[in-house]
């Protein structure tokens, strides 16, 4: 069993990506239920370009998962994205400032590509971590929703099982400034995440 787990650097307004800690941290994590699993993991620079490289790259290693997580300011709980919107934002640039000349990825595709993973399974393991938890149905239409969808456009020929994951800021240090007060801790995201992660790998063994 093979497994791919992705976050992304920083970008502009978000200096630290907490997604890169959190794949490294579970990478390390040990338990039963991953003894036989070689997990690797990777950071896209937040870039078009990078993701298109990358993806390609990750694909071609032919796993039987790909596990991306990235971060939403806004949310307060884990969300797991259930499609990847055939969007992308022509305001916001990238992390080398580049902007999309146009708001689709792929204008003759559909409106939306959904994923195939078993959405309630996952959701279900999550929120027996305590963790707060939601499925959603909005990628954005930033970096995060065009890896997923890219992703997902990869596996249409292939048994790989493609996951995109939003968690919210978290926290690393003591609570020392106001504007991180509410900012959640990294045990109990990586804890969650890791329920979410057996459960990704036992339905793609079925």
């Amino acid at each position: 069993m093979r497994v791919v787990l992705a976050g992304f650097g920083p970008f502009p307004g978000v200096p630290f990506n907490p997604s890169a800690i959190l794949v490294r941290a579970l990478a390390r994590r040990r338990r039963p239920a991953l003894a036989d699993v070689v997990i690797s993991t990777h950071v896209f620079a937040t870039r078009y370009a990078a993701v298109d490289r990358d993806v390609a790259k990750l694909a071609a290693q032919k796993p039987d998962v790909i596990l991306i997580f990235g971060v939403a300011r806004r949310r307060r709980y884990l969300s797991i994205e259930t499609r990847a919107r055939n969007a992308l934002s022509v305001l916001y640039p990238d992390a080398s400032g580049h902007r999309p000349a146009r708001a689709m990825i792929a204008p003759r595709e559909p409106r939306a590509l959904r994923g195939t993973a078993p959405f309630r399974r996952m959701l279900g393991a999550v929120r027996t971590s305590g963790f707060p938890a939601r499925l959603s149905r909005d990628a954005g239409r930033y970096l995060c929703n065009y890896a997923y969808w890219r992703a997902l456009e990869g596996a249409r020929e292939t048994s790989t099982l493609v996951q995109f994951i939003h968690i919210p800021l978290i926290r690393l240090t003591p609570r020392r400034s106001r504007s991180r007060r509410h900012a959640l801790a990294l045990a109990p995201l990586v804890a969650a995440a890791e329920m979410l992660l057996v459960a990704l790998i036992a339905a793609s063994r079925r």
